[in-house]
């Protein structure tokens, strides 16, 4: 699938990387010492910001993995953006050098959020990745609080599979994520626990 063969570092900071390290290079061969240490801090930050380090995933059919790095700021029912009432919420606050990649919260198919919500729906932005599971349950993750007017980026269409915990979307400095999931799924995490992208589990789904 796609997603799955990304390096160690994003595909979206390569150009970056590659530019500072093309820097360096010159600034020694041209004996600017002082400009070439000056812009190691920069490759360094750079080498932070975008990493993507292999996750492992666990063996959960049901269980929903956390999209990113950070820290649980809320636990609760709000009212569904998929469909007319309430989901279980978890919101999370993302780690700015945490993985800059996002990962699906569980296996199932990308639907569109423009052409596939069922009548009745609540107003929204098309923005988000909608996942719907082999049970027929959907899952919707949100971003929120963009940094400099950046919004995350998806790198897989409507229509695709995704794997549990697999890479699906670039950060690009998003704040705030948001998992939205049927009413009656498990919490398994509480407020102001750190989680792991990919790794720890924030909730199991209801058994069909």
């Amino acid at each position: 699938m796609k997603g799955r063969r990304n390096p160690f570092i994003a595909r979206e900071g390569i150009p970056f990387v590659l530019l500072v390290l093309a820097a360096i290079a010159l600034a020694s061969w041209f004996s600017m010492n002082v400009l070439a240490m000056l812009l190691l801090p920069v490759l360094g930050w750079l080498l932070l910001v975008f990493r993507d380090p292999r996750r492992r995933i666990p063996a959960s059919p049901l269980g929903i993995v956390s999209p990113v790095d950070g820290k649980v700021i809320e636990v609760g029912v709000a009212p569904s953006s998929l469909v007319p009432g309430d989901a279980t919420r978890i919101r999370l606050k993302i780690d700015s050098f945490g993985s800059y990649t996002a990962r699906s919260p569980c296996e199932g198919k990308i639907m569109d959020l423009r052409g596939d919500l069922p009548v009745g729906a609540p107003a929204r932005d098309s923005r988000g990745l909608w996942v719907r599971t082999d049970e027929n349950q959907d899952i919707l993750l949100e971003f929120f609080g963009y940094r400099f007017g950046l919004a995350p980026r998806a790198f897989l269409g409507f229509g695709e599979r995704l794997g549990q915990g697999q890479r699906c979307a670039y950060l690009r400095l998003a704040k705030i994520a948001e998992v939205q999931l049927p009413l009656d799924s498990r919490a398994l995490v509480t407020v102001g626990q750190r989680v792991t992208a990919g790794t720890d589990l924030l909730a199991r789904l209801p058994h069909p």
